[in-house]
């Protein structure tokens, strides 16, 4: 490499003690230019930033015309600059011109340059400007020339994201690393929030840059590499994941990553530049990212999120850190930003300071999704390259009713969005009025609105909203945000306090429904090719026997000298009912035997998801003493869509003739045996949803705490025999012959009913 000053490594040390100066950040910039060209041996080098118009804007040159700094400006795509902007790819050619792409803007005078090397400036995968050298002969850079410059505007990069350069910007033109963004993605959880960033898995900050012993860093960054594939190794041959399947080839590719020398060698390249390991790290990964997201091909795009892991999970052994900040530092008004996660690291977090979250990944029935809504958070899925948009800190809001984001908006915005959340504060307060007002329909049926709730803290929940009950409380969220397993007295204590909070009304305990991705932090996890089919809910329960029947004695204490309701999820057959309704009875003598109070009342009853129990309704009503459907479950199952996938999740509606007819088939089966049927899935917390439901038959809905006072307002609208001779002549209709979505949002417009 032709060197002026000595190489990529006295560079890069000449460069820190020009960030060091307390100079302005013009005079730093036309600093960093200089040094680069002498370095280089480059009559020129120019730095362009990309602006919040997208446009490239020249803010500093060596060798070109200097009057043409803040007065060059090129469109994203426009001449070579443009080029490597939105390619992000470096471009390395001997004569500049005699390319297609070559736009000739007289005010730099750089028409008498021949050679040309541009990369762009990159950070966590999004390009924030470029960095171009030029010299007059015909030349083509050499790759050390190239890892040099690339190493350099990763230096830069992060001067443009610290927002320094924004005051020599002109208004409307500011740099676009700290521009104000706005996204589009899925609506996971309705309502609205504004608060700052918390990244689930935040980015490694890197202080140190420059390698002060080069050997030393490579030797850190091979030790890192060697442990994680021995780590990889090492779950590769745990017992659970030991066996064939498609489970294991995943983690099979996952090793291919790892163990690839092509990686390798680009991390120890970017060593060997001058780098710290911690910055080859993020080089490397900044170079992937920006590529692969440009990618059109579905498949390496999917391999990005494994690239990603590796990168975080090398960046975390360098600098020794195996997990997360504490997430009891996490601010006031946090919004929560995380490429994936399960209900269970969501739950991790302080719920009291959390008020949305943004997934990279997601759907609307998938279980965070789920947990969201229950902890009354707006949530947005399927933001491409979510936890790579902002930093942490950044303010941020989150609208869950259009399926919009924004960071760093604008004031004009967050008075927007101010004024939005006063106005739906007003509309809560007016659906509360609705809360002791019986919940009857205009024709005279009632209708009762239970809750769905799981924690301590959706116990107040009961009384906000007049609930007639708990529909459905889900016991495993009580498992999921418990460092260790609960003991019975744990147990026994939220049992009790959930009933007292209930006083007379019904609560439907739910028990156990773990597996899937809900796994439980100190359970061994089991990794299963189908785990929404596998060993989970009543099956966990039924062959861990120990499990299922200590929570099983744990509520009848609780339930001593009251009525209680106990509900099984995840039957597949009437045999697994009877079998865990003889571990009641079981606990019942024992309970007996031991002097203890029993319930006034037990009524038992079980979850209807499985497709399998609408085969099996007659025998199982005669079983049950109630039913509650999960609408989320059966959906899932009946048409074969996996929930969490949302490349399926909206193949099939939830509101087709195939799921109405069945839903139709257990109310009347069920009413018509004189047993009470509820649905307690995520379609009775929309009021279309609940809308539905009461036209098929239901009586007795749970729902969310927010979706209280939509839905009843709604339902004290409403008409029922309209609505039940609509549904009867839409579901006789050929399937597929009308919208039955469209023909009862059309219903509801024409009675006058609020959606």
């Amino acid at each position: 490499m032709r060197s002026a000053l000595g190489g990529p490594r006295v560079l890069l040390r000449r460069l820190r003690e020009v960030m060091a100066e307390q100079v302005s950040a013009q005079e730093r910039l036309d600093k960093i230019v200089v040094l680069i060209a002498a370095n280089m041996v480059a009559e020129v080098c120019s730095v362009y930033v990309l602006r919040v118009d997208n446009t490239l804007e020249l803010y500093a040159t060596e060798g070109l015309n200097r009057d043409a700094v803040h007065q060059t400006v090129l469109t994203a795509h426009e001449g070579l600059v443009g080029l490597v902007a939105s390619e992000a790819q470096a471009l390395n050619l001997s004569d500049a011109q005699s390319h297609p792409a070559f736009s000739y803007r007289p005010e730099t005078g750089e028409e008498i340059y021949h050679s040309f090397l541009g990369v762009p400036i990159l950070r966590a995968g999004n390009t924030l400007g470029v960095l171009v050298v030029q010299n007059r002969a015909h030349r083509t850079y050499v790759e050390e020339e190239v890892e040099a410059l690339q190493t350099t505007a990763m230096v830069l990069a992060e001067m443009i994201a610290s927002g320094e350069l924004s005051a020599l910007a002109r208004p409307g033109a500011e740099p676009a690393a700290r521009h104000s963004l706005h996204k589009t993605g899925a609506i996971l959880s309705d309502g609205i929030a504004m608060g700052h960033v918390v990244l689930h898995e935040p980015r490694v900050v890197i202080t140190n840059y420059i390698a002060e012993d080069v050997p030393k860093e490579t030797k850190r960054l091979e030790q890192a590499i060697a442990k994680l594939r021995a780590d990889l190794d090492r779950l590769l041959e745990r017992g659970d994941v030991a066996e064939g399947g498609d489970h294991r080839d995943v983690l099979e590719a996952y090793r291919m990553f790892a163990n690839d020398q092509g990686w390798q060698h680009k991390l120890l390249e970017a060593v060997a530049t001058g780098l710290t390991a911690e910055a080859a790290v993020e080089r490397v990964q900044s170079d992937t990212r920006a590529r692969m997201l440009r990618s059109t091909d579905p498949y390496l795009r999917d391999r990005l999120h494994d690239l990603e892991d590796l990168g975080h999970r090398l960046m975390r052994q360098l600098v020794g850190r195996d997990h997360a900040p504490s997430r009891e530092q996490m601010p006031d008004n946090s919004i929560l930003i995380a490429r994936a996660m399960g209900p269970a690291a969501l739950l991790d977090y302080d719920r009291n300071k959390l008020r949305g979250l943004v997934l990279e990944e997601g759907t609307s029935n998938s279980h965070v999704s789920i947990v969201a809504r229950a902890l009354g958070i707006p949530a947005i899925g399927e933001v491409p390259n979510a936890a790579g948009i902002a930093d942490q800190g950044d303010a941020i809001i989150v609208d869950g009713t259009s399926g919009s984001i924004y960071v760093r908006p604008s004031q004009e915005i967050q008075s927007a969005y101010a004024e939005r959340v006063r106005f739906r504060a007003r509309r809560q307060e007016q659906y509360r009025e609705l809360r002791d007002k019986p919940c009857i329909t205009k024709d005279g049926q009632k209708v009762d609105l239970m809750l769905n709730a799981g924690l301590v803290i959706d116990l107040p929940h009961i009384e906000d909203t007049g609930a007639a009950g708990i529909g459905l409380f889900r016991t495993e969220l009580q498992f999921m945000v418990s460092p260790s397993l609960p003991r019975t007295s744990e147990q026994l204590a939220l049992y009790r306090a959930v009933l007292d909070a209930a006083h007379d009304r019904p609560v439907n305990f739910r028990t156990l429904d773990i597996g899937g991705d809900k796994a439980l932090p100190y359970m061994d996890t089991i990794i299963e090719e189908n785990p929404a089919l596998g060993w989970r809910a009543i099956r966990l329960g039924l062959d861990r026997p120990g499990l299922l029947r200590g929570q099983i004695r744990a509520l009848l204490r609780a339930g001593s000298g009251r009525a209680l309701r106990i509900m099984f999820p995840m039957v597949s057959e009437v045999r697994e009912f009877d079998q865990a309704k003889t571990m009641i009875e079981r606990e019942l003598t024992y309970l007996r035997q031991h002097g203890h109070t029993l319930p006034e009342r037990i009524d038992v009853g079980t979850m209807v998801e499985v497709p399998a129990l609408l085969y099996q309704l007659d025998e199982l009503i005669e079983r049950v003493d109630f039913i509650s459907v999960g609408s989320n479950d059966l959906f899932q199952f009946m048409f074969a869509v996996d929930r969490g996938n949302a490349r399926v999740t909206d193949r099939f509606d939830t509101l087709s003739a195939p799921i109405l007819r069945a839903l139709r088939d257990i109310a009347r089966k069920t009413i018509a045996a004189g047993k009470v049927c509820s649905l307690c899935g995520e379609m009775a917390s929309s009021t279309l949803g609940a809308l539905t439901l009461v036209a098929l038959g239901y009586r007795s809905l749970s729902l969310s705490a927010t979706a209280h006072g939509p839905v009843k307002a709604m339902i004290l609208d409403l008409d029922t025999k309209k609505a039940e001779a609509l549904m009867t002549k839409l579901l006789e209709a050929p399937t597929g012959s009308v919208s039955i979505r469209q023909k009862l949002t059309e219903f509801a417009e024409a009675e006058g009913l609020a959606l």
